[in-house]
Order: structure tokens, then C-alpha cells, then sequence
């Protein structure tokens, strides 16, 4: 099939890459001019406009759009409403809110152009394994895109979600249960780190859990690869950034009244991450010491 992508960041190249391995043809663009030249010398079709499609892709057309959640991708799916023809289908494959999602549907549907919500995992190893998709939008666009999806799974790796905004709702949830993962293990292997008289190995622990464990993962074998590269962990910041997802899962769990305290303690310790010092800390070590006179630590 012939299908053009837009944004050619770490993601959308590696996409190109792995469809051009299964015979597909794409069409690229990107807004950063270094990026379309560095596809472009990989013998990819490069346009240097949206406009480009129209003429470089017969109609129906199959559009990928995979650029940063929000401004970005409003814009993009914005413009391309302005120049796609009935019957041509967006795919957002970013990591957009699912109630963006159903409202661009609706918008794209006024016009008769099809759109999917495409949540999208596998970060930077889905050249080598594929990534794993969670399609929602009107099933007649899934039918008809369904071969790049194939391609672009492993096997049993992409699944038709649902009704408009199901895609990315999923995945959403699956970002949330990510956060709370991350999470257990980075407080299991603290514990170890901490536990200076046995001089754990954790690179060694996480090959070892992988071998039959209850919590054996894909994730012990990151860690095991970090570990390995550096036992302490001595070049990286403490700092842990959050893309969105997990508090709109946050979000509709209260609106749902689904308790869910696991997911988010874990996005609460992610912000706490980023405070160089806790003041709500100097706050608890502060009223102990009125009530109690218990010590209190000073900065020097």
C-alpha cells in the first residue's frame, strides 16, 4: 500500500522503516527540513508540504500522523481537513486524549474523511518487534488500513478497539497501568540497592527474575540492559517526566469512581521527582519538632 506519514522523529522513521520492510510505500513529511533530508537519503518519497499529498498519493489516500500530542497535532489533522478528499482516512497514531479524538472524528466525518484513533506502543524497539495497536474509529476505515497495521504489529499485535476515541482511551489506560509497573519495580529494586551488606547485583537479580518468575516482564529485561551499563545508576538524574497520560487515566477513574490508589501514588512520586527538596518534607520535619522537640536536620 502507499501511505504518507507525517513527523519523522525517532517514531515516524522507525514506522517508515519497518513498512518499507513489508513493501509498503511511503510518502514523508516533516516540518524540520533536517529530518525530510535525512529520510529522503534512506529512499524514502519526501514532500515538503501537506499540500504534497494531494498529488504524490492517489486517492483514497491513507494519511499516518504522528507528531506530539495537543497544538501539534490539532494543527496537523486541522490542515489536512482542508486539503484531504471524501473518502481519505487520517490515522493519529500519537499519544492524543481520547476526547480529542472523538471530536476530531466527528469533525473529519463532516467533511467524509475517515479518521483513527491509533494508540501506539513500543517506543524505540517497535522496528525490531513491532508495535502493539489499539485502533478505534469506524470499522470500515480499520478494514481498509488494516494491512499497515498488520505490518506494523507483531503477530496478534493490533486489534480493531472500537467506536471513535476507544484507541487512544485504551491506550491511555495501558499508559496509566505503565506508570504504576515503573513504579513496583523501581521501589523493589530501591529496596535491594539500599541493602549495602548484601552488595546486590541487579542486573544479575533482573536476568535471574526473568527466568520463570511471577514478575518476570519485558521490563526486567530493560533493566537488566541499564543495570549493566551502569550498576548505580550514577549518570542519571532522578528527575521522571510524565506525557499526560497517566493523569487523564487519574482523571477518569475519579469520574468513574473507580478507586484506583496504585496508578496514582505512582504519578504523585513522578512529581515528586522533580523537586530538588520537598517543602511539604520541611513542613512535616518543622511541626514535629514543635509538637515533639524532635531533631530537626539544617542546611548548612
Amino acid at each position: 500500500m502507499k501511505i504518507g506519514m507525517i513527523g519523522l522523529g525517532r517514531m515516524g522513521a522507525n514506522m517508515i522503516e519497518r513498512l518499507k520492510q513489508h513493501g509498503h510505500q511511503v510518502v514523508a513529511f516533516d516540518i524540520n527540513a533536517e529530518a525530510r533530508k535525512t529520510v529522503e537519503s534512506k529512499g524514502v518519497l519526501v514532500v515538503d508540504s501537506l499540500e504534497g499529498f494531494k498529488t504524490a498519493i492517489d486517492t483514497p489516500r491513507i494519511i499516518w500522523v504522528m507528531v506530539p500530542a495537543g497544538k501539534p497535532t490539532e494543527d496537523t489533522i486541522n490542515s489536512l481537513a482542508d486539503i484531504l478528499d471524501k473518502g481519505d482516512i487520517v490515522i493519529d497514531g500519537g499519544n492524543s486524549y481520547y476526547k480529542d479524538s472523538i471530536r476530531r472524528s466527528q469533525n473529519l466525518k463532516e467533511k467524509e474523511i475517515y479518521f483513527l484513533d491509533a494508540g501506539t506502543s513500543g517506543g524505540i524497539w517497535g522496528l525490531k518487534i513491532g508495535y502493539c495497536l489499539m485502533v478505534g474509529g469506524e470499522k470500515q476505515a480499520f478494514t481498509k488500513a488494516e494491512p499497515i497495521f498488520k505490518d506494523l504489529a507483531p503477530k496478534d499485535g493490533y486489534a480493531y478497539i472500537g467506536a471513535s476515541g476507544s484507541g487512544h482511551f485504551v491506550k491511555m489506560v495501558h499508559n496509566g497501568i505503565e506508570y504504576a509497573l515503573l513504579q513496583a519495580y523501581a521501589e523493589g529494586f530501591e529496596i535491594m540497592q539500599a541493602k549495602k551488606e548484601f552488595n546486590l547485583d541487579l542486573g544479575k537479580i533482573s536476568h535471574l527474575w526473568n527466568q520463570g518468575s511471577v514478575i518476570r516482564s519485558w521490563l526486567l529485561e530493560l533493566a537488566e540492559d541499564a543495570f549493566r551499563k551502569d550498576p548505580d545508576l550514577k549518570s542519571i538524574k532522578g528527575y521522571v517526566e510524565d506525557s499526560g497520560e497517566g493523569r487523564w487515566t487519574v482523571a477518569e477513574a475519579i469520574n468513574e469512581n473507580v478507586p484506583a490508589p496504585v496508578i496514582t501514588l505512582s504519578l504523585l512520586e513522578r512529581f515528586r521527582s522533580r523537586q530538588d527538596e520537598s517543602f511539604s518534607a520541611k513542613t512535616i520535619a518543622a511541626l514535629r519538632n514543635e509538637f515533639g522537640g524532635h531533631a530537626v536536620k539544617k542546611n548548612k
